[in-house]
């Protein structure tokens, strides 16, 4: 049995007349009626009853009918769903990204991607950059948003922004009133940072940026989120680094000071793997790539 003989079936069904059916399926009268009687050969009982004059369906023809249009309705839906995948329009998106990622590019993308692609599943986990190269190499993701940048020879690396570190410290502090810092002002004061390893990190980034300045910044403490790190600096633990894009978070009693140039610079990367198939993974970084193209024209 074909899904053309349920075709011709169901099509002689709805118009209870062979010369009618045949023209709907264009083709000529007598080979539909040999591939009907094909069919009822093929499964042992009659589906119509014919005379001169009509046609009508059998008990059995009855049930056969309600099934043949239920299995080519299943069918059509198989089809539809595996172009809609093979567009990259249905199936998961695994999304590993570093918390200072939400500060400003990732909720844009976001948005975008769920307004063109919103049957797909997201799942979102954030990590850092050493366990997004992990969960990368497992497929446990398909793409990460990582700081500093993950290197690999497996990996496809895009930088898609670049921003000055900023210096945050508690409103009450006395560098707090200035415009802007030398990143030396600040080597004689406690810092809240990160964990180091496993590397790459965001704290050696930091470190790196210290030492070319002339100092080793001074960790009294670490945390792994750049939140808690705000609100320790906030009341008053230390100061940190942070990306400048942190200003978005608008927190009560936070300073955030430009450094001068040439001010240390932090690079938020767009990391997956080589060859991946995916098409909704394609559909995903031309909206990066639309939203990156955005920001550099405004």
């Amino acid at each position: 049995m074909e899904l053309r003989h349920l075709r011709y079936f169901v099509t002689v069904a709805e118009e209870l007349h062979f010369g009618r059916a045949a023209e709907r399926l264009f083709i000529s009268q007598p080979p539909l009626s040999q591939q009907i009687q094909q069919l009822e050969r093929e499964i042992g009982v009659s589906l119509f009853q014919r005379t001169s004059r009509s046609v009508k369906l059998t008990p059995a023809g009855e049930i056969f009918l309600r099934d043949a249009r239920q299995i080519l309705t299943d069918v059509e839906r198989a089809v539809s769903g595996a172009k809609r995948a093979a567009r990259g329009e249905e199936g998961w998106l695994g999304i590993g990204f570093a918390a200072s990622a939400t500060y400003d590019l990732l909720p844009a993308v976001l948005h975008d991607f769920r307004e063109s692609y919103p049957a797909i599943e997201l799942s979102l986990v954030e990590l850092n950059a050493a366990e997004q190269a992990i969960a990368l190499q497992d497929q446990s993701i398909h793409i990460g948003f990582a700081r500093p940048p993950i290197v690999g020879d497996t990996l496809l690396v895009g930088a898609i922004l670049n921003e000055p570190f900023v210096a945050a410290l508690p409103q009450t502090h006395p560098l707090a009133s200035k415009l802007e810092l030398s990143l030396i002002e600040l080597a004689s004061e406690p810092f809240v940072s990160f964990p180091e390893l496993p590397l790459p990190s965001y704290a050696q980034s930091v470190r790196l940026a210290c030492e070319e300045a002339g100092f080793t910044p001074r960790v009294v403490q670490e945390v792994r989120e750049m939140q808690t790190a705000i609100s320790l600096v906030v009341a008053g633990l230390g100061i940190a680094l942070l990306p400048a894009s942190v200003a978005n978070l608008h927190r009560t009693g936070l300073s955030l000071l430009p450094l001068k140039e040439p001010a240390p610079r932090t690079e938020l990367a767009v990391v997956s793997r080589r060859n991946d198939p995916s098409p909704v993974l394609d559909n995903f970084l031309a909206i990066v790539q639309a939203q990156v193209e955005r920001r550099e024209r405004g």
